[in-house]
């Protein structure tokens, strides 16, 4: 739908093309089924969509079932002594602030969604969900595996009403069966997740109701960090750039007062990472 320019970074791109075409169409059906409250309003528009193009032929047929890959070559293979080394005390904290805003925004927002917050906007027991978190990204290194952390595409699941731990085991036990079915999902095209992530994406803009629009010192901060997401493609930037911004703003307003040391300690972090790592 969108294609790199010089020009203006991004422009449109050939939207009567299949992918796009149906990739709107699958968009549209979700929000109108989960308007109609059909459950998996999202599973069954991003099915529909990968059968239609199947059947026209736009995507491919990678089959059913297959052996998962063998995992001895990056089984624990770590480099302790290596990450110990005084350079890269840099990288690790990177990764570190990465991984902790990336998470926490990701649970505020999925949150939000499944109703969890209390009055004060917070989320009660947090501190058990990052450790649950960081114990997946952990054990995804040493299995070599991507990080296994959470993912704001579980808004969906949230607004379906999957909202308790059993939910959680019911997807771990599906993302374990897709060891063995990994062809059946790669045969699900990016069109057709495009139309579930876009609808989480308008689920995910909720919360901007709560801004606080009569005070452009809260809403500026709240709307950059909106468009930095995106932009850096990184939750955690996005949010440390929204967070500058917030402090920035009110420092130079005279309303300084209105920063707890925390947010301007994290705040100044975020500028030590901008500037040198």
């Amino acid at each position: 739908m969108f294609q790199v320019s010089e020009a203006t970074l991004v422009t449109t791109g050939e939207l009567m093309a299949p992918g796009p075409v149906l990739s709107l169409l699958g968009f549209c059906a979700i929000v109108a089924l989960a308007a109609r409250r059909v459950p998996g309003a999202a599973l069954i528009g991003m099915l529909g969509v990968a059968a239609v193009g199947l059947l026209l032929g736009v995507s491919e047929w990678k089959g059913v079932a297959s052996l998962p890959p063998d995992p001895t070559p990056t089984l624990l293979a770590l480099d302790i002594a290596g990450a110990l080394q005084a350079g890269m005390i840099a990288v690790v904290l990177t990764f570190l602030i990465v991984d902790l805003f990336d998470t926490a925004g990701t649970l505020i927002g999925v949150a939000h969604q499944a109703e969890l917050l209390d009055d004060r906007g917070k989320l009660p027991r947090i501190e058990r969900a990052l450790i649950a978190d960081s114990t997946g990204t952990v054990g995804g290194a040493l299995l070599g595996t991507s990080p296994v952390t959470s993912y704001i595409e579980s808004a969906a699941g949230a607004s379906a009403g999957g909202r308790t731990g059993l939910t959680a085991v019911t997807v771990a036990v599906l993302f374990l069966a897709c060891l063995f079915f990994a062809p059946l999902a790669g045969s699900i095209p990016d069109y057709a997740t495009a139309s579930a992530i876009l609808y989480v994406a308008c689920l995910m803009a909720r919360p901007l109701v709560d801004v606080n629009w009569r005070d452009v010192t809260e809403s500026a901060a709240a709307i950059i960090t909106v468009i930095a997401i995106p932009l850096t493609f990184s939750i955690a930037d996005g949010i440390g750039i929204g967070f500058l911004t917030y402090v920035l703003i009110k420092v130079m307003a005279g309303r300084r007062r209105e920063c707890s040391p925390m947010l301007i300690a994290v705040a100044l972090l975020f500028a030590i990472k901008f500037a040198w790592l």
